[in-house]
C-alpha cells in the first residue's frame, strides 16, 4: 500500500503513487494517468502558501538575524544574500506542501462544502 503523504510530497498521485500529481509547476492534473483518480476536485486554496511563508520566513529570518548579530555585514550584502535565498526556499517548498495538502484531502476524504448532498 502506498503512503499518500509521501506520494503527495513527491508529486505523485496519492491514490496509486505512480501517476504525476502536477501538470505544470503548481497546476494539479485533472486525472491521474496511471489509475484514473479524479484529481480536479482537490483544491488546496492558500494553505500551501501559508505554510511555506511561515516555515521559509522563519528559516530565512533566523539566518538573517543570526548573521547580523554574529558578523554585522553591510545591509546591501544582507539583501544580496537573503532576498534570493527567500525566493529559492519558498519556491522549493511550495510544490511539496501543495502535494501534502492534496494527499491530506485524499486521506481524509475531504470535499468542498455543499458537494456531498448535505
Amino acid at each position: 500500500m502506498v503512503n499518500p503523504y509521501a506520494a503527495g510530497a513527491a508529486g505523485r498521485c496519492p491514490g496509486c503513487g505512480e501517476g504525476h500529481l502536477f501538470e505544470g509547476f503548481l497546476r494539479i492534473a485533472p486525472v491521474c494517468e496511471a489509475c484514473g483518480f479524479d484529481l480536479k476536485t482537490a483544491d488546496t486554496g492558500d494553505g500551501p502558501a501559508v505554510f511555506v511563508i511561515l516555515i521559509g520566513g522563519f528559516l530565512v529570518a533566523f539566518g538573517a538575524v543570526f548573521t547580523e548579530i554574529a558578523f554585522s555585514p553591510p545591509i546591501w550584502l544582507q539583501l544580496l544574500v537573503w532576498l534570493p535565498l527567500t525566493a529559492i526556499v519558498c519556491g522549493a517548498l511550495l510544490r511539496p506542501f501543495k502535494g501534502l495538502l492534496v494527499a491530506a484531502q485524499f486521506t481524509n476524504n475531504a470535499r468542498e462544502a455543499g458537494r456531498d448532498g448535505r
